[in-house]
Order: structure tokens, then C-alpha cells, then sequence
């Protein structure tokens, strides 16, 4: 199985019914408390960016549902400085990319993004939302993914060359676990490699 198939396979993208459960964005709120956490205990500090990912339908109404979400955090944005663009990545997949400085911004923001496609029935577009956080010591990067057709939260540490510390995602889970809803198969613990070198999953 390939790359691509791998992801769209642990992702339940392939088709609506591979959904193992509806996506619900309030899960997203346990972010707010978590970072915190990541900082006072871990010495983790948000990148002050997350990303909401999605695959598209072919259809006018679903443009029309990802115009209506770029209007909201548009809105949004206005009254809390977060900025946001669309990105989308070399398989296919759709990004909204929200910047700010105050992680509790980016947890409203993508919730308020993630709520507006189940609103408008495509809920089972939704793949995965991602949040960054640095290690203020040494600048290792460490993520929190947020699977919608798990209903859980996992750590991904990647070290290059497709690389990940393995090690340091279990001490994640040992200190957010019952925090955040951490996946308990480690098998859908699948990473979602930065396109460049340095960058972010959702670069």
C-alpha cells in the first residue's frame, strides 16, 4: 500500500462511508487547556499557527460551504487578529492554515471552521486538524493531530528524512492523556510529514 493509500485509508477518506464515527468539532476545545499544559510541563510552546484539513467534493455547493468558512474566519479575524490562507498539498488534500499568537484564537478558529462544514453536511470531508508546538530549548517540533473519523487526538514528532521520535510522542500521551481524548490504537497514530524540510504538515 502506498503512501497515499495509507493516509486515505487511516484517515477514512476513501468514501463517506468510511467514516468510524460523525465528526464532531466540540473535541477540538480540549486544545484550549492542553497547551498550557505542553508548556508548564513539557517546556512546549505553540508555533502560534494550526491547520484544518479536508478533501474536497466536485460540487458548487461544497465551493460554496469552503467560501462560507473563509467568510467566518474572516469575520473572526477582525476582532482577533487571525489571519488564515488555503493551501493545497501535492496529494490532493485541503488545507485552511489559521496564524495567531494566542493558541486559544487558533482552537476557536478551526472549530469554528471544522462546525461550518457538519453545518452544511460534510462533516465527512474532514480529516484531521493539527496544532504546533515548539521546544523552547532545542526548537524540536512536536504536533497534536485531531483525527475526525477517530474522534481522538495523537502526537506526531517528526525528526527529518521522515523520521519520527517515538519515545517522546508516548511521554506526550503519558502527560495529555485524559487531558485530551488520546487515540488508544497506536496504529492511527499516522504521520503527516511536512512537505519541506523545516516546515509544518500543513506546508
Amino acid at each position: 500500500m502506498g503512501l497515499f493509500d495509507t493516509l486515505r485509508s487511516v484517515l477514512g477518506v476513501r468514501t463517506d462511508a468510511d467514516a468510524t464515527r460523525d465528526a464532531d468539532p466540540e473535541d477540538l476545545f480540549g486544545m484550549s487547556t492542553a497547551y498550557v499544559t505542553m508548556e508548564a510541563d513539557l517546556d512546549f510552546v505553540p508555533v502560534d499557527a494550526a491547520a484544518l484539513c479536508f478533501s474536497s467534493v466536485d460540487s458548487t455547493d461544497f465551493d460554496a460551504t469552503v467560501d462560507d468558512v473563509e467568510e467566518i474566519l474572516r469575520a473572526g479575524g477582525a476582532e482577533t487578529g487571525t489571519t488564515f490562507h488555503r493551501h493545497e498539498d501535492d496529494h490532493g488534500y485541503r488545507w485552511v492554515v489559521l496564524e495567531d499568537d494566542d493558541p486559544e484564537d487558533l482552537v476557536t478558529s478551526v472549530h469554528f471552521a471544522a462546525d461550518t462544514f457538519v453545518e452544511r453536511g460534510y462533516g465527512s470531508r474532514l480529516l484531521a486538524a493539527a496544532f504546533g508546538f515548539e521546544r523552547s530549548r532545542d526548537g524540536i517540533r512536536a504536533y497534536w493531530l485531531y483525527s475526525f473519523r477517530r474522534g481522538a487526538y495523537y502526537p506526531f514528532v517528526p525528526t527529518g528524512d521522515h523520521e519520527r521520535d517515538n519515545r517522546l510522542e508516548f511521554k506526550l500521551q503519558s502527560v495529555l492523556d485524559g487531558e485530551l481524548d488520546v487515540e488508544k490504537d497506536e496504529s492511527y497514530w499516522y504521520p503527516l510529514w511536512p512537505g519541506d524540510d523545516g516546515g509544518h504538515p500543513w506546508t
